[in-house]
């Protein structure tokens, strides 16, 4: 479990646009859908159609072998890699998330999470703030944290993984009372002027893919918006309009990465089959 959650931390933490983070991307959106497995050769012509260079390639699947995402495994004569059972079962949890947005509702419950961590497990500590901030937590203080309860499994999960159950106590919540309102806590808890600007960027960097068709083209396009929009679901935690500023962006990024998902995603999977096929045939 502590490599499985150490991975999709790493994934997380990757800079969009990066070689590794290309190579997840492809890896998960389409690797998975060719079984799991890929020629080297065809992965690399892949990732240099997203101008990753060839030594970036080599660099990046040196790190994704380190942290069991890629493990060696040649076929038919050819060189390749493989996807590790923890890898395909990281991308399958990553899938609700990443292609399902999900908002809170009226009426919907929160969980608060509180620890005591000793000094002596200082680094388990740093990396439980890390990680919850990464998948959506607010902090309410110092060693009390808020989020929709649709989360509780995943947080859960990190404090196993991370062997801090011992230190955590969670309720669920129904009915939070705040100094002031909760749009203003939302504000503390969260950094939202973080998030309001990641939508809207994601949104006027690609409001225009939608008029590109070409199957080549839609590949090149949709792969770079997947890698771009796949952290925003994991740190947006989906929280209802009343804690939310009136012109809140997410809606119209959400809905633009919704549209090219059902427009894109599996026509670019269909090239890139008919791409690795043709290519096998040599």
């Amino acid at each position: 479990m502590p490599a499985i959650a150490g991975a999709v931390l790493d994934d997380l933490d990757s800079r969009a646009g990066s070689a590794t983070s290309l190579a997840r991307t492809v890896l998960g959106a389409y690797v998975r859908d060719l079984g799991g497995w890929i020629a080297i050769a065809d992965f690399t012509e892949l990732l240099a159609l997203l101008g990753v260079p060839v030594p970036s390639t080599r660099t990046a699947i040196a790190r994704l072998k380190s942290k069991g995402v890629l493990r060696a495994e040649s076929r038919c004569g050819r060189t390749g890699y493989a996807l590790t059972d923890a890898a395909l079962a990281m991308f399958a949890r990553g899938d609700p998330r990443i292609f399902g947005f999900r908002r809170m509702a009226p009426g919907d419950a929160w969980r608060l999470l509180s620890f005591g961590i000793p000094e002596s497990e200082r680094a388990a500590r740093h990396q439980l703030r890390r990680r919850l901030t990464a998948i959506g937590c607010g902090t309410v203080s110092a060693g009390l944290w808020i989020y929709p309860e649709y989360l509780a499994t995943e947080a859960a999960a990190i404090v196993t993984a991370l062997e801090l159950d011992e230190y955590v106590t969670s309720f669920r919540a129904t009915d939070p009372a705040v100094p002031g309102n909760l749009r203003e806590a939302a504000a503390q808890w969260w950094d939202l002027d973080d998030l309001a600007s990641r939508h809207r960027t994601f949104y006027e960097r690609h409001r225009d893919f939608l008029d590109d068709t070409s199957d080549r083209n839609a590949f090149a396009r949709f792969t770079s918006m997947l890698d771009e929009w796949r952290i925003i679901p994991y740190i947006d935690p989906g929280l209802p309009d009343e804690m939310l500023p009136a012109d809140w962006p997410g809606p119209a990024s959400v809905h633009l990465f919704a549209e090219a998902r059902r427009r894109y995603l599996e026509p670019s999977r269909q090239w890139v089959r008919a791409f690795v096929d043709e290519r096998a045939s040599f």
